[in-house]
């Protein structure tokens, strides 16, 4: 493959498919890792499918790319994928938290240490529960609510944009309708975790629940706030359409896409270390024997 010859858009067509392929490398190590070492199911199981974001968000983004000229439909579709996959990682996190801790909402098993501790709400969510609650079977299954309301909405909203968009019916106060209700709700869902993380930071320590979190909201981030960045530019002249086939919207999209393609790779990396298979390889119980002997 000679890169010299390629024009702009093919060497970013290329770049962008090398990143791809190198975070569904990544990903796949891992999971193979995993599938090797299968040794506690109901975690590993979560971890497997907070794993494949990385690579869902690069394919996602990259067939975005290849059909650079698909409708404002096509492009919402792409989008709808990533965030209703995004939403399951976040509740499949939260149980991955309970696992940790030995707790069962559905069998009613929440350890006797843990139960009675406070947790302290704040601003708004004090608007609907008290500043202060007691943590009991409850509490705990109020928490798992506010994060699977996220899994629930996301996809319902989603298809209705769309079909209001082949419908033609899709008027500006209805999208900022459905933003204002997505981000309400993506709030409430992180919320819920980062309250629970507070509680059981110190028994969740060992097992590194913060650089799992920051896997998770690092991918959502940077999509987030870069689509933010990127509407400004447009609408301040700075990204502007230079191509008689392409508008400054597709231009748009195709910037978002190629960045995300490339970040996936980061990401991918940070997985390696957060999702490591050492817990379940027996590599962690050998080097606490060897502590515990010298």
């Amino acid at each position: 493959m000679d890169f010299t010859k390629m024009n702009r858009m093919e060497l970013t067509v290329v770049g962008s498919g090398m990143c791809t392929l190198l975070t569904m490398h990544l990903t796949i190590q891992l999971l193979s890792q995993h599938l090797f070492y299968w040794k506690n199911p109901k975690e590993q199981k979560a971890i497997i499918v907070i794993v494949l974001m990385a690579s869902i968000y690069a394919v996602n983004s990259f067939v975005g790319l290849l059909d650079i000229k698909g409708s404002k439909e096509f492009f919402m579709f792409l989008d709808s994928i990533k965030e209703c996959y995004e939403a399951l990682a976040i509740a499949k996190f939260l149980a991955l938290l309970y696992s940790y801790l030995n707790i069962s909402i559905s069998k009613n098993i929440v350890p006797d240490e843990i139960k009675g501790r406070e947790i302290h709400h704040s601003f708004p969510m004090t608007l609907f529960q008290p500043r202060t609650t007691r943590l009991d079977h409850n509490t705990l299954k109020l928490l798992k609510y506010w994060t699977w309301q996220f899994v629930i909405i996301r996809p319902i909203s989603s298809i209705s944009m769309i079909t209001l968009q082949i419908l033609g019916f899709y008027p500006s106060w209805l999208s900022w309708a459905f933003t204002i209700i997505l981000n309400f709700s993506f709030y409430v869902a992180m919320y819920s975790l980062l309250a629970f993380y507070h509680v059981f930071s110190k028994e969740l320590q060992p097992h590194k629940p913060l650089s799992k979190f920051l896997c998770i909201k690092g991918i959502v981030f940077f999509s987030f706030w870069q689509g933010i960045l990127l509407d400004i530019l447009v609408a301040t002249g700075i990204i502007k359409s230079q191509h008689f086939w392409l508008d400054v919207e597709h231009i748009q999209e195709a910037i978002q896409n190629v960045l995300i393609c490339v970040e996936m790779v980061f990401f991918g990396v940070m997985q390696q270390y957060a999702f490591h298979v050492a817990p379940y390889s027996g590599d962690v119980e050998a080097r606490l024997k060897l502590k515990k002997r010298e």
